[in-house]
């Protein structure tokens, strides 16, 4: 991709090496693998973290930290990336008369508190409405690379855009209708609209890599495909799958690898953030 030299935001809190004062406590016998990276694209991570199942096999832990030159790096990656949706969103919310307001990005390591409670490095990335930040662990870029197999700039960008989606549906009010409904439908009904959230975050982030190519042709060719394969490697049915060898599709929370494939495409081919409501699509 071609970042470097771009602006860097300064909507970043650099809270590595700093504890969050508090361990997260999981609970359970274990946590299988397609929850704790239900995680990497969470709109609601404490009550995704209370859907824990129990007696579950744990997720792979952490590899090794990465050199501390290569996360140098890859924070001014992120600062170019996270400025580069501001500058897409402020003129998108613009042309519709609205106000797009930054969110922060934490950087943390370890683990972090936000004010939708604790979460370790395990989790993943995750977009917190509640204090509009959204927290990644660098960490996670190697464990795209080495244990999902989506290496690349470009699905490093993606992971951003997602969560940055989540942000948007957090000032288009649709965070809260879905918050509303949590205690009006049962588990199996709001795992379908959970999937309809996150389905919608991938088209968001569609529609800024439409945006960010047509403004400074970003993407270099073949690199959209590595937004794609990162799509596609955290599906819930591949994980499932990955993780005990069957798939369950009502507790999917996030869409299949085919389905979020298709809505971060129809994002990049509409640029039209009008045109990705999910939640009244007839098929997803």
């Amino acid at each position: 991709m071609r970042w470097q030299g771009g602006r860097e935001s300064d909507n970043v809190d650099d809270q590595r090496g700093r504890g969050p004062g508090a361990p997260i406590m999981l609970g359970g016998a274990g946590t299988l693998i397609v929850v704790v990276l239900a995680m990497i694209f969470g709109a609601d991570p404490q009550a995704l973290l209370q859907q824990i199942n129990q007696g579950q096999p744990p997720a792979p832990a952490p590899g090794p930290p990465a050199p501390a030159g290569a996360e140098d790096e890859l924070k001014h990656f992120v600062r170019v990336i996270l400025a580069d949706t501001e500058d897409v969103w402020q003129d998108l919310f613009r042309r519709d008369g609205e106000r797009y307001r930054d969110p922060k990005l934490v950087l943390f390591s370890g683990q972090v508190a936000s004010a939708c409670g604790f979460a370790s490095s395990a989790v993943g990335p995750f977009y917190c409405p509640e204090d509009e930040r959204v927290y990644l662990d660098l960490s996670f870029y190697r464990d795209l690379k080495v244990r999902f197999h989506a290496p690349g700039d470009a699905a490093q960008a993606y992971v951003i855009a997602h969560e940055i989606g989540h942000h948007v549906q957090k000032l288009l009010g649709i965070s809260d209708k879905m918050q509303a409904a949590r205690g009006r439908v049962g588990r199996e009904e709001f795992n379908q609209l959970s999937v309809r959230l996150e389905l919608q975050a991938d088209y968001f982030a569609g529609v800024w890599a439409h945006h960010a190519q047509e403004l400074w042709q970003i993407f270099e060719p073949g690199e959209i495909d590595e937004a794609l394969r990162c799509a596609a490697a955290i599906g819930d049915d591949r994980l499932q799958m990955q993780a005990q060898g069957y798939v369950v599709p009502d507790s999917f929370t996030h869409g299949t690898s085919e389905q979020r494939v298709r809505w971060f495409s129809r994002g990049l081919k509409s640029g039209d953030m009008r045109q990705g409501d999910t939640f009244n699509a007839t098929e997803l």
